[in-house]
């Protein structure tokens, strides 16, 4: 399995960690007598927005390309994590009501949290590689939009990242192209785009005081480029929440 342009490596049980926009790759070996087996679980992000999880998930590092290695499991961590993945199952395949989001949530919560844990346990003495651009970008990235630079200097360009991290514009967008499949701009309004709906939903700023908070001088460029990303309006995004909650 190549993720980042690492290779992940396994034999018994392991797990791994994929963000939004992040791909990965598994190549089947000519000798090997059959693929790998388990399960996925896909979450869209929309899906955190409005809890607590939304911004907390942050405090994951093993969602970055920074943390390439895979988590082994003994036995008895893979029973509590199969455990676990049964319960979202089971939640997910009921009647769904008001309480299935938070129910499933938690789950998740847990089994991030218990990954956490083994994550420790496993890589207690390794040193984090925080060198990887592409890792080093996240980092600046959120920095930047979780602090005061976007109002006082506006949406950072490509040329400001590639001036960051040391590397030309062409070679930066060429190089995420290669990792996430999309080019430095598009990255920077991924996580605009993530930034204002974790506003929209947590928040009871206006579209025009978010759009401010985010760089913009007009709420409509904003609101535009949100409906573009997203398919729905701000408020729009906004009122879906209010309806569910």
């Amino acid at each position: 399995m190549i993720y980042g342009q690492q290779t992940y490596d396994f034999d018994e049980g392991v797990m791994f960690f994929i963000a939004p926009n992040q791909l990965l790759r598994i190549e089947k070996q000519e000798d090997a007598d059959s693929g790998p087996a388990g399960w996925i679980l896909f979450i869209h992000p929309d899906f955190f927005w409005n809890t607590p999880l939304a911004k907390n998930i942050k405090q994951y590092e093993y969602f970055s390309y920074a943390a390439n290695e895979a988590l082994f499991l003994s036995e008895k961590e893979e029973n509590i994590i199969n455990n676990i993945i049964q319960n979202i199952q089971q939640e997910y395949h009921s009647n769904i009501d008001k309480f299935s989001q938070s129910i499933i949530i938690s789950q998740i919560e847990a089994l991030l949290n218990y990954a956490d844990r083994f994550y420790q346990r496993q890589f207690i003495t390794r040193k984090k590689n925080n060198h990887q651009i592409l890792g080093r970008l996240e980092k600046y990235l959120d920095e930047y939009f979780n602090g005061d630079n976007i109002i006082a200097k506006g949406l950072p360009t490509v040329q400001h990242l590639a001036e960051v991290l040391n590397v030309s514009p062409s070679y930066l967008s060429g190089l995420l192209k290669v990792l996430t499949g999309q080019n430095t701009q598009q990255h920077i309004h991924n996580k605009l785009i993530e930034k204002a709906k974790e506003k929209l939903s947590t928040t009871d700023l206006s579209v025009g005081e978010i759009a401010f908070e985010l760089g913009f001088e007009h709420s409509q460029s904003f609101s535009k480029l949100f409906k573009t990303k997203t398919k729905l309006s701000p408020l729009k995004f906004r009122q879906s929440f209010r309806r569910l909650h």
